[in-house]
């Protein structure tokens, strides 16, 4: 099996499956995807590893059917880290700028004023993401370095997590015989794959409905400025169903996939559909609007617990760009619709833009994998594509230089 050097690979570990996405870098700063594979993940709940024989054996799944697809051998992956223990801050830094040019040393500085404060010892910063720089009193400076001054300021996106669920995931990818690059939040990979530069720009909030939990990420002025994780998603839709039409599980997650629909206006009143009963009993047809009247209501809530962390954020009047949905369950039927109306603004559903014959380079249930990738791409265009750093401030910092400058 052929062994490629400009191969990054996106491993997606999620509630309800595994993804292992490979990209071929093409040159021009660009990324083609040339396999994937995936297996069922019983491992996690709401996004956690609960159980480590498990998700390894998953992991070991998905790549094994990666290499068969791509014809390469997967070693080194990016991983991405979801779930409720995700916490994040916005911040802000002050420090003297030295010899009166802002140099890598000053920002270095700033941002460690910026991150400085108390974060519990069971948890680590995963990323320091700059919203923007301030010299002598001049705001919305993108990259500070050489710019003269005294004073330089900073404002920042701190995420954190539980260290346990981070070391938790390394772990797993060394069982299964690989070595974590880096651990990335999964709604910033899926921004990675799903959103433009001018969407970032005006303002957006990227809303990712995976198995277990939806992923919030609110961009403006071209930075991340707020993030969250709602403990809700698909697997909870596919339970409503469950109980609500009195079918097996397996039945349930196809009549979601195929007969779903999030808006029951758009149902015929004439629409049916069979449902399969439990045991032995014989299916039965039903009515698509029951189906809808069981859907509608769960991604209703979910929606409103965006709408809850945009106003948190006070970004309710400035995403001109509006809601971009993604991930698995961003495909039902009528949720575009139905949340253009509930949130009054612009909604689409975010595909991933990324180069490649595969099907996953355009389908909304990989945008995170798809974007572990192409986060992985800008990590090695700045020289970084190497092992995962030691843990602590100064192995982040160095990080996200490398990553930036």
């Amino acid at each position: 099996m052929a062994k490629r050097d400009q191969l990054i690979v996106g491993l997606d570990i999620g509630t309800t499956k595994v993804v292992a996405v490979v990209g071929e870098v093409v040159g021009g700063g660009r990324v083609e995807v040339i396999g994937h594979g995936s297996a069922p993940s019983r491992g996690l709940r709401r996004g956690v590893i609960v159980d480590i024989e498990s998700t390894v054996a998953s992991i070991r799944q998905a790549v094994a059917e990666a290499e068969a697809t791509s014809g390469c051998h997967i070693d080194t992956v990016f991983a991405g880290i979801a779930g409720a223990h995700i916490k994040a801050f916005n911040s802000h830094g002050v420090a003297a700028i030295k010899g009166g040019e802002v140099r890598t040393e000053d920002v270095g500085r700033v941002l460690a004023l910026a991150r400085a404060a108390a974060i519990p010892q069971d948890r680590e910063v995963l990323h320091i993401l700059p919203q923007e720089y301030i010299v002598d009193g001049q705001d919305g400076i993108k990259s500070p370095l050489g710019i003269c001054g005294v004073r330089l300021e900073a404002r920042v996106h701190v995420v954190t997590a539980a260290s346990a669920a981070v070391q938790n995931i390394v772990k797993c990818a060394q069982l299964a015989g690989l070595r974590v690059a880096d651990v990335v939040l999964e709604p910033l990979a899926s921004a990675e794959s799903v959103l433009s530069d001018e969407e970032r720009e005006l303002g957006v909030c990227v809303v990712d409905i995976g198995g277990g939990t939806t992923d919030v990420a609110i961009f403006g002025n071209g930075a991340l400025v707020h993030t969250a994780v709602i403990p809700l998603g698909g697997a909870h839709l596919t339970n409503d169903i469950v109980v609500g039409l009195r079918t097996p599980l397996a039945d349930a997650e196809r009549i979601k996939r195929e007969h779903g629909c999030a808006f029951g206006e758009l149902v015929g009143a004439d629409e049916t559909i069979d449902v399969p009963s439990v045991g032995d009993r014989q299916p039965r047809r039903m009515s698509r609007r029951i189906l809808a009247d069981i859907i509608e209501p769960r991604m209703e809530e979910i929606l409103k617990l965006v709408a809850r962390e945009i106003a948190a954020c006070g970004w309710e009047d400035q995403l001109t760009s509006g809601l971009v949905i993604t991930g698995g369950s961003s495909q039902v039927p009528g949720l575009t619709e139905m949340a253009e109306q509930l949130m009054g603004m612009l909604v689409r559903c975010g595909e991933p833009r990324a180069a490649g014959a595969a099907e996953v380079a355009r389908d909304p249930r990989y945008a995170t994998g798809v974007g572990l990738v192409q986060y992985g791409l800008r990590a090695e265009e700045q020289r970084f594509f190497m092992g995962r750093p030691p843990p602590g401030l100064m192995g982040r910092l160095g990080r996200w230089f490398q990553h930036v400058f």
